[in-house]
């Protein structure tokens, strides 16, 4: 029984049998206010390459008619688990047509339905990647059978609907019948339907040769007055500018739509010419720049996936890597160097944040190579991680350095005109490649993209009395795979700088020399540094060019720790600051010594979005990594510490704000909570921070967790704020009460009810786990082995993930807590989705414990 699985080899049967011309697709969302289901009508023309069988998917309460080439088919006998089966196609052309009832979602999968509690409007979206397109209509889900989608959607009076072609003029909707022009060819997964009274702001992009591209950006009214639309246009036309440039290829749909929806898994999805992304990104109160930042990368990853994923798409998710690592890398590139960009640090933060992410995937037992082996859909439902988005942008920026920038988009040009609006594979990336740079790539891309885990390089130094460098070679370890993962350890050819830093008369450490070379093998000499006075800082993979972990000698990573604040560039403080939390993680460096290095160069760090990464290091390391009989004192150190920056930093800035919540994140004696307690309700001020609504959330929130403040409380701040986010930040509270009716509370919301819309349980969870409540918690980690099957059974993919992953008991480090996930894994037989998450989540515990372990032997 495939259930709603789909394998590899069913696909490549399927698409070997079929050649899909179009989908005209009907629905009535007419009843959409009340919910429940709505009728879909999906007439499909397709073509077989002889007479046969095969199948069409569909996910639906109830089916009502299939009608094949004509003949009414016996919707008992045909439609089960999630397909309809085609038993006698005529070779040539065929026509199907199915009616059925499909259902709206609070999952965020497949047409997902959301009232506002401010209007009590209802708002609809369509998300579809990987498999959910099947829930809205009949389809053949899968990525390389393209077609063109004509829809046809009846809503109620007064709603706007928006989808891939053009929003029909209001003269042209008759009788709230919204008829929209065939799109070109495209995969399902990149269909999109938004509906509902939403607010718009319209404007154009105006490119060379008379190009013009209507543009538009939608949100919930209740949203309105907080979209700085002017801002997001800005960056959509450099983009526009920048990705036209770069890959000669004019934008390939009719019109350009932004759509900031509620309740949104992800954080933006590229349907074609109608991106949704998650409305958080309208920004309710103050948010620091590094927000703005992140909202940027992410307008600007959908924006280029309108040409690597929309234009040209994988032709099965082995290549899912070269949709996401590719918008990834190019829109951080984008960032960095368009004309009037407000982030030319942007590779600062990639470095920072999204590396961070991809070493820690790679070093999981789960690990797996780029490009991965996906055998059917739930191996690709795991797979939207560290390695496919971060790991594979950092490959990217590799091989760029690699074959060099001008020959890189030069393939590319080369390789969106010869496959525009088809299906391709990694061979025919790395062609056009190899085409325009001369370079032979098969070595390359066995080492790099067909093989996992990561590199250690570090820098093997001699000197003579007088300082001068008499040896310099880079070494190159292939630690061990953890225990599970696939492969074995591999030693890659990297492309890096080695930067040379010293102190100049003003203590700033200034970069005197820079070295680029190949690097290979388990050692490689490096002459030209030979004979020359030994800088204070070496550092290896400067410019972060490479993806490896880098390692500091001796001497280096003693100035470091004396000045890592006193870079004068922002990259080689956040490579710094990366490998020192590498090390914390891996048990080289104490906690206590990271929160030591931290507190005394964090003062001296100008980039926001590097100090906010370093307040969630700190806490996190603390919270699972340090030694438990220091853990307190750690903490109040650091809470101590994060009052004295509030205190001290400017007025009204970002670095203000950012240690408010660090503040908050971890007060705990009386008087700190007395101090945030005054605060929220304006007994104290500290000059320049405004407790906006967001933050007052955030104060009240840990007032609750720590037993100052309680129901009352809770009801009087939704009082004040009774919108979708006011309803989730009270559902955090209340699940963050310190009591076991609380806790058990919140538990039966999660486990034994099924009624939570997606966000909301996600508030919940995040309410649920408090890092100062672990006796409360403890007794959930048999609940959690004794249900997590059944959640994974029963409820939808993204739904039981997030349960699977946020209830796992990862605060309970102890042997105890690995033997009870030992057990369930023997026992339990769950399927290779669940296994990946619980092992994934297993090595957290197992990680936790040897970095406590290391911090205690730091102290004796």
């Amino acid at each position: 029984m495939p259930g709603t699985n789909l394998t590899r080899e069913e696909a490549q049967q399927r698409a070997k049998l079929l050649t899909v011309d179009s989908y005209e697709v009907e629905l009535d969302l007419s009843g959409a206010q009340e919910g429940g289901t709505y009728p879909s009508v999906t007439t499909v023309r397709f073509r077989s390459a002889e007479a046969g069988e095969t199948f069409i998917d569909l996910v639906a309460p109830a089916v009502h008619e299939v009608v094949l080439n004509g003949k009414s088919l016996d919707v008992a006998e045909v439609f089960r688990d999630a397909r309809i089966a085609l038993n006698h196609l005529a070779a040539g052309a065929n026509e199907l047509r199915v009616v059925a009832d499909c259902a709206y979602t609070n999952t965020g999968e497949g047409l997902h339905r959301f009232v506002d509690p401010v209007d009590q409007q209802a708002y609809l979206y369509t998300q579809f990647e990987v498999p959910d397109a099947r829930r809205v209509f009949a389809s053949f889900e899968q990525p390389d059978l393209k077609a063109t989608f004509q829809f046809t959607v009846t809503a109620p009076e007064g709603w706007t609907v928006i989808s891939n072609s053009p929003t029909p003029q209001a003269a042209d909707v008759k009788d709230n019948v919204w008829r929209f022009a065939p799109t070109p060819r495209i995969s399902t997964y990149i269909t999109a339907l938004i509906a509902g009274p939403y607010h718009s702001v319209h404007s154009s992009y105006e490119g060379a040769n008379g190009q013009s591209v209507p543009l538009g950006i939608y949100c919930r009214p209740s949203l309105a007055e907080f979209l700085d639309a002017d801002a997001i246009f800005d960056v959509t036309r450099q983009g526009f500018d920048w990705f036209q440039e770069k890959f000669a290829y004019d934008y390939p749909f009719a019109k350009y739509d932004q759509l900031f929806v509620p309740e949104f898994n992800a954080g933006a999805m590229e349907n074609a010419g109608a991106v949704t992304i998650r409305d958080q990104y309208v920004f309710r109160s103050k948010v620091t720049d590094a927000a703005y930042e992140g909202r940027a990368e992410t307008i600007l990853h959908e924006l280029a996936h309108m040409w690597f994923g929309d234009l040209v798409t994988m032709e099965w998710w082995n290549d899912l890597w070269l949709n996401e690592s590719f918008a990834t890398y190019t829109s951080v590139a984008c960032q960095a160097s368009a004309e009037g960009t407000k982030w030319p640090q942007a590779w600062t933060t990639f470095a920072n944040s999204m590396k961070t992410w991809a070493y820690r995937q790679d070093q999981l037992p789960s690990t797996h190579p780029i490009m991965a082996d996906i055998r059917d859909l739930d191996d690709v439902l795991v797979n939207f991680d560290g390695i496919t988005y971060a790991k594979g942008a950092s490959v990217l920026k590799q091989l760029v350095a690699y074959v060099g920038t001008d020959a890189f988009f030069r393939g590319v040009q080369a390789y969106f005109k010869a496959h525009a609006f088809g299906n391709t594979r990694l061979s025919d990336l790395l062609g056009a490649l190899e085409k325009t740079s001369g370079r032979d790539l098969t070595a390359w891309s066995k080492a790099w993209l067909e093989t996992a885990g990561i590199n250690v390089l570090r820098p093997r130094i001699e000197t003579a009395a007088d300082g001068t460098i008499t040896a310099f070679a880079v070494s190159q370890e292939a630690p061990a795979l953890p225990a599970g993962a696939k492969g074995e350890p591999t030693l890659r050819p990297h492309r890096i700088a080695i930067g040379l830093y010293d102190l100049d008369s003003a203590g700033k450490l200034v970069r005197t020399d820079r070295i680029e070379l190949d690097i290979d093998g388990e050692l490689t000499g490096v002459p030209e540094l030979v004979g020359r006075a030994r800088p204070a800082v070496v550092l290896l993979n400067d410019d972060d060019l490479s993806y490896a972990k880098v390692r500091l000698d001796e001497v280096s990573l003693e100035n470091v720790t004396a000045h890592l604040g006193d870079f004068t560039e922002s990259l080689p403080r956040a490579l710094c600051w990366a490998s020192a939390w590498d090390m914390t993680r891996d048990g080289e460096l104490a906690t206590r010594d990271y929160l030591a290095l931290v507190l005394s160069g964090i003062g001296k760090e100008s980039d926001i979005g590097v100090v906010q990464s370093l307040h969630r290091q700190v806490k996190l390391a603390l919270d699972l990594y340090a030694d438990p009989a220091w853990r307190d004192q750690g903490l109040a150190t650091w809470t101590e510490a994060a009052l004295e920056h509030l205190r001290g930093a400017e007025p009204g800035s970002d670095h203000q704000l950012a240690w408010a919540r660090a503040f908050a994140a971890t007060a705990r004696t009386e008087g700190q909570l007395t101090f945030l307690s005054a605060l929220l309700d304006g007994a104290a001020e500290v000059e320049g921070l405004v407790v906006d609504t967001e933050l007052r959330w955030a104060f009240l929130e840990r007032l609750v967790a720590t037993g100052v403040l309680g129901d009352a409380a809770i009801d009087a701040e939704l009082e004040r704020d009774r919108t979708a986010a006011g309803e989730r930040h009270a559902a955090t509270a209340r699940a963050a009460r310190p009591t076991a009716e609380a806790k058990a509370e919140a538990w039966a919301s999660l486990v034994e009810s099924a009624d939570l819309p997606n966000a909301v349980q996600e508030a919940v969870i995040g309410g649920f786990v408090q890092t100062d409540q672990r006796e409360l918690l403890a007794p959930y980690t048999e609940k959690f082995f004794a249900v997590v099957k059944r959640i994974w059974d029963e409820r939808s993919h993204e739904i039981a993930q997030q349960i699977a992953v946020g209830l796992y008991p990862s605060l309970q480090v102890s042997e105890q807590t690995l033997a009870a996930t030992d057990a369930w894994l023997a026992s339990a037989e769950p399927n290779a989705a669940l296994r990946r998450l619980i092992s994934e989540s297993r090595s957290g515990v197992e990680r936790a414990l040897k970095a406590r372990s290391a911090d205690a032997a730091s102290a004796s």
